[in-house]
């Protein structure tokens, strides 16, 4: 099959997809206008029913680059109009790439590499220096189970907390899923995994995300984790769906340096903890419930129990299947059932009789995504932030009563 654009190649050929590949895919085409395979893709893409949408705000990209380059500097209209045209040699046309995302039939104009991630992320400076966050961009992120881990993808991303993402789920988008995943009625019955890239994909070009449609599996766990024995990592390259790679094409066996796993499958929860703990990587967990946030350190502490030692030695195998009662119980015993919330411990129960499955509100999803996200952050960077299970109880942080205010003259 031939590709549009396979990372670090330039290809013989160029076959637009049907309709069809093109709805389907999840990662975008880069194209380089100084190259003539690219410049005759373009022309190419001009020309195809498929290209639904030019958007092309390429100056002021590079107007944003010039003032994040020299910040102290005060650049009147004339004097930013003369560094726009120097940084683009005149041709703004043909400066920076193109991006061709097939499955919206959008054709964006953007800045090289090197300088959309320095503008994309100037804002994150005072917090993130520019060096640390080339360093996060080296970083790649696992991430299994994409309801609420969709959300801490999309968090880590954008704040550059990762530049190659590697997602897993078997399932597709309903429409009780509409509560906390950013998704739209059309993308109904969309894998969530081409959904979650897509969004990633949408939001910076550059990355470099591999898709495992099938979930995390007994035969692909491994893969997941960049540990195939035959040396392959497993992953979807995009061939099935007829577009080239929008990253670097680094991804292929390459290990992770962050799980945050969001699942509520018990063999996968504790199989991925397994495999985590032999190949050292830190684990990241929110429950969505009290804003319980977990952090396991197996990259520091290899011999740490799973779960902080709340499933004693119980193994994947001794997990996988469980029914529904016992996936339950498992569960509760991995939360602590006695620090779940009163709606949680009320609802438990009654879920399969009276409700059709596990409650979650788009906020609690929210504030795990930038819970992970922030931990994320401060592992990858190497600040010191141990295993251990925290909460952030709004309910409690924000109470329903006012606190009673002080008498005058007394001490506060």
């Amino acid at each position: 099959m031939t590709h549009f654009m396979q990372s670090g190649t330039e290809p013989d050929t160029f076959v637009l997809p049907s309709p069809g590949r093109a709805s389907e895919s999840f990662r975008p085409v880069l194209l380089d206008p100084a190259r003539p395979a690219d410049a005759a893709t373009l022309a190419a893409l001009r020309d195809s029913p498929l290209l639904r949408e030019v958007h092309d705000r390429i100056e002021d990209q590079v107007a944003e680059l010039v003032r994040a380059l020299a910040p102290a500097e005060h650049f009147g209209p004339a004097a930013l109009h003369r560094a726009v045209a120097e940084v683009t040699g005149g041709r703004a046309e043909a400066y920076g790439r193109w991006v061709w995302y097939p499955w919206s039939g959008r054709l964006v104009h953007v800045l090289p590499e090197e300088e959309f991630r320095l503008v994309r992320t100037d804002r994150n400076r005072g917090r993130i220096t520019r060096g640390q966050q080339r360093g996060l961009l080296r970083r790649r992120v696992g991430v299994i189970g994409l309801s609420v881990g969709s959300s801490a993808a999309l968090t880590c991303a954008m704040e550059g907390v990762g530049g190659a993402f590697r997602l897993a789920d078997f399932d597709r988008m309903s429409l009780s899923n509409l509560n906390r995943l950013r998704a739209g009625v059309h993308e109904l019955g969309l894998e969530k995994t081409v959904l979650c890239a897509r969004r990633l994909y949408e939001l910076d070009p550059y990355l470099d995300v591999e898709i495992h449609r099938e979930g995390v599996t007994e035969e692909n766990i491994g893969a997941f984790f960049g540990a195939a024995e035959d040396g392959t990592d497993g992953a979807d390259d995009g061939t099935g769906d007829g577009v080239g790679h929008g990253g670097d094409g680094s991804g292929a066996g390459s290990g992770l340096d962050v799980l945050i796993e969001e699942c509520d499958t018990a063999w996968v929860k504790v199989a991925a903890r397994e495999h985590a703990r032999r190949h050292r990587v830190p684990v990241l967990m929110d429950t969505n419930d009290r804003g319980m946030l977990d952090i396991e350190r197996y990259d520091t502490e290899p011999a740490r129990p799973l779960f902080h030692g709340r499933i004693g030695d119980t193994t994947a195998a001794d997990v996988r299947g469980l029914d529904r009662a016992g996936t339950v119980d498992f569960l509760l015993r991995v939360v602590d059932a006695q620090h779940l919330s009163p709606a949680m411990a009320d609802a438990l129960p009654r879920i399969g009789r009276t409700l059709s499955s596990w409650p979650q509100l788009a906020d609690g999803v929210m504030l795990g995504a930038a819970l992970v996200t922030d931990a994320a952050r401060r592992i990858l960077l190497g600040e010191p932030l141990p295993s251990g299970r925290h909460r952030i109880d709004l309910d409690e942080l924000v109470p329903a009563r006012a606190p009673r205010p002080a008498r005058h003259g007394a001490a506060l």
